[in-house]
């Protein structure tokens, strides 16, 4: 209660502007890292999603995951590693950044990482995660890849056996991938294609880079008059429509974007656009919650478009901005279901609103 009353008092009774409100500071970062800090020495309880090839499998999450055990399940252990690399990187020369720095070097050591490689060795482990976890773990190697303590203490070195794994994984499955997976959870085929994207454009890989620009055209350059109004679905955390705007965002350059944005999605250029944010009845119902998730993915995406298309963009914000407020109060201190994850969601959706305005 007392990291939730902090959180009101920072976001709402400081006298700050409504963009301050929407803008991470130490303060505010700090009590968001405080919830990967904390969940990712938790252990239980645990979704392993786990295929079983024999009985040498029964093992504790942490036997089996020596870096990803906690919070809840592996993909999000994966972006609250991100998290708090990225407020590492954000928030230099701070305690915030020291705590971090000594929590990566726990966790990111060969033996680690050896051991959760190994994770994906039998044949029926092989599509562990793909895309959703495949994508946040390549976002959490490219964000270590960008900090000034990466060399010195060698996260990304240790990484690179599973971030070839991961990465191989990807380019392996892609060609045969003949449809996209248009659905609001983890296996949505434009999410996975926008975190790896960010992933090679950062590290330099050329080679993926082509493929997944490649199969982003294959997949969605046709599209058109995509029904946003059949959303959202009940356990959704992401757009299937603005999620696939955002991806190609990246993918296309800014007339060719605005183009294919008017025929995919016509409605958003409009002045009096509007989007409802997601409602959740039952934040310990962790499918239920998935929809706090998604207002802050919507305002991702949104920002992201905003940005490129230059497009309406005062508007897009006003409606991004109300998605993330009608969750943000909902994520520090709230129900495990919807707090072990949610964190990462909206730093996440924070980052984007910053970047619309660079």
């Amino acid at each position: 209660m007392k990291l939730i009353l902090a959180f009101f008092l920072l976001y709402f009774v400081t006298g700050h502007s409504q963009t301050d409100d929407l803008s991470l500071n130490i303060e505010s970062a700090g009590s968001l890292a405080e919830v990967p800090l904390e969940c990712i020495g938790i252990e239980y309880p645990n979704k392993l999603n786990q295929v079983l090839t024999d009985s040498s499998h029964l093992q504790a999450p942490s036997k089996l995951h020596p870096i990803f055990y906690g919070c809840f399940d592996w993909h999000s252990a994966v972006h609250g590693h991100w998290l708090l690399a990225s407020l590492m990187n954000k928030f230099q020369d701070t305690e915030l950044e020291k705590r971090i720095i000594g929590l990566m070097d726990a966790q990111l050591s060969q033996s680690n990482v050896e051991a959760e490689l190994a994770y994906f060795e039998p044949k029926l482990n092989k599509s562990f995660e793909r895309t959703y976890g495949w994508a946040w773990y390549l976002k959490l190697h490219a964000e270590l890849f960008l900090s000034s303590h990466n060399v010195q203490h060698q996260w990304t070195r240790n990484l690179q056996p599973l971030t070839d794994y991961v990465v191989l994984a990807y380019m392996e499955f892609l060609p045969k991938l003949v449809y996209p997976i248009r659905v609001g959870e983890h296996s949505n085929t434009a999410f996975g294609l926008s975190l790896a994207l960010d992933y090679a454009n950062i590290v330099g890989d050329t080679t993926f880079q082509n493929l997944i620009i490649q199969r982003a055209k294959d997949f969605y350059l046709a599209d058109e008059n995509c029904p946003l109004t059949w959303e959202p679905s009940g356990f959704d955390f992401i757009s299937p429509c603005l999620q696939e705007a955002e991806l190609m965002s990246k993918v296309l350059n800014q007339e060719a974007f605005n183009k294919w944005l008017s025929n995919f999605l016509p409605a958003i250029g409009k002045k009096n656009f509007e989007l409802e944010p997601g409602k959740v009845l039952d934040r310990t119902d962790g499918k239920l919650v998935h929809l706090d998730g998604l207002n802050f993915s919507r305002a991702w995406c949104l920002y992201r478009i905003a940005k490129v298309s230059s497009k309406n963009k005062d508007r897009l914000v006003k409606v991004a901005d109300e998605h993330i407020r009608a969750s943000m109060q909902h994520v520090i201190g709230s129900d495990y279901m919807g707090s072990h994850w949610l964190a990462t969601f909206l730093v996440y959706a924070l980052e984007g609103r910053k970047s619309s305005y660079e």
